[in-house]
């Protein structure tokens, strides 16, 4: 499949479809759309009972009893978990896996799109699937798994042993431990969670409860030297190497690097760390106080003062920081390094960072918009997707639903404002 420096960046308004499926059918679900704006899928049940997915209106010649979970990969293939017979599979661009399994779910995709992998179940046993290759071990139990961004690995939280219900002394013995490819950590724990691969694929750190009160992080299963009261999640640096992970010390958080304070304990909560590529810029969202939640760039906390913050995002040289503030989920508004845009809205969609650009997705009754910098593009949709930055950072891709057609549009992003592309 293309990259995306070789999609087609030409300015202008295309046509891609129609939103309908063509051929008669019962029904049709959701829309997704292929990260190139090339292709729109949903899926249908047929005349005769059975389930296809039909793109640009037009029907798979594959069906099946039940469909669902469609998603694109990052290089435009578009799969969906299928059952037949009581057996589940992944089908890709029509084509299913050989291999059937009792039960699939949680499909992940490499950061290009080239490797497949999703959580499966077969005779009560539980682990990952590559390609359609299953893990040689299964396992009593798996959830929060992973894959890296290279595709060569894949992880998950792992359960060692049967536990009967209620069984309080084996919970506290420890029956949870992480395996990657399907290979266990030696150790087990009362909790582990968010396997996370670091940028180069080589290590994956997670975090762990130990007893009822002592939690810390582990990298490749050597626990940090400290503990503490509760963590997060834990992240790589991608220049450096070093984790890092928010940390609960005397009521209080503040974020730890390789077990040691790097952030000292003064937020009423800390999470969703982010760096920039370089690893010199290191934010997260932090609480000031009960309920009053700002951010913090490299331990220093915005003026903002909100009920709610959310989807924060770190450009890759560092320079420029958003995040969403709400009031409970209502009220939207666009934060950039410290500063509220103008607007509010309905709702609002991550904010994605090209350079100083920030452009996002937002809504307004029942019209979706983009907005970049603060203008909102002129025109209003039914239905939108978030923009693409090109890799030159100087246009938008918007992909979008007008009336009955799928609709993609390159806008320059010096034109936005004015409406280019359209």
């Amino acid at each position: 499949m293309q990259p995306k420096s070789q999609w087609d960046w030409q300015p202008g308004k295309r046509i891609v479809g129609s939103v309908r499926c063509q051929t008669d059918h019962k029904w049709q679900e959701e829309l997704y759309a292929a990260p190139s704006g090339e292709a729109m899928a949903a899926i249908v049940r047929q005349e005769d009972d059975s389930f296809t997915m039909c793109v640009n209106g037009e029907p798979w010649e594959f069906s099946c009893d039940k469909l669902w979970y469609p998603r694109y990969t990052p290089d435009g293939r578009l799969t969906v978990l299928a059952q037949t017979d009581g057996e589940w599979t992944l089908v890709v661009d029509g084509e299913p896996w050989p291999e059937q399994y009792a039960y699939m779910w949680d499909t992940r995709f490499s950061e290009d799109g080239s490797v497949i992998a999703t959580t499966i179940q077969q005779d009560g046993q539980y682990g990952m699937c590559v390609d359609g290759a299953p893990w040689e071990n299964l396992f009593e139990n798996a959830n929060q798994t992973t894959i890296s961004a290279d595709g060569k690995h894949t992880a998950s939280v792992i359960q060692t042993v049967n536990m009967k219900p209620a069984d309080l002394a084996a919970f506290r013995a420890g029956v949870f431990t992480v395996a990657v490819d399907g290979e266990v950590w030696g150790e087990t724990f009362m909790n582990a969670w968010t396997p996370t691969f670091s940028p180069d694929s080589a290590r994956v750190a997670a975090q762990l409860r130990l007893t009822l009160y002592d939690y810390t992080i582990a990298v490749d299963g050597q626990l940090w030297k400290r503990l503490f009261q509760c963590v997060w999640d834990p992240r790589f640096n991608p220049a450096t190497g070093a984790v890092v992970a928010p940390v609960r010390l005397g009521g209080l958080w503040g974020m730890a690097q390789d077990g040691e304070i790097l952030w000292e304990p003064r937020f009423a909560q800390c999470w969703h760390q982010c760096f920039s590529q370089d690893g010199k810029t290191l934010a997260a969202i932090v609480a000031t106080g009960f309920g009053s939640f700002s951010v913090a760039v490299n331990g220093v906390a915005w003026p903002v003062d909100l009920p709610v913050i959310s989807d924060l995002t770190v450009g890759a040289d560092g320079s420029t920081v958003a995040a969403l503030g709400s009031v409970f989920n209502q009220d939207f508004s666009v934060l950039v390094n410290g500063k509220a845009w103008a607007e509010r809205y309905d709702m609002a969609w991550k904010p994605v960072v090209s350079g100083a650009n920030v452009a996002l997705k937002v809504r307004r009754g029942k019209k979706h918009g983009y907005v970049l910098n603060g203008k909102e593009f002129p025109k209003w949709f039914d239905q939108a997707w978030e923009p693409v930055f090109s890799p030159d950072g100087q246009s938008l891709l918007l992909r979008v639903v007008e009336g009955e057609q799928m609709v993609r549009l390159i806008v320059p992003v010096v034109d936005f404002g004015k409406g280019g592309g359209m």
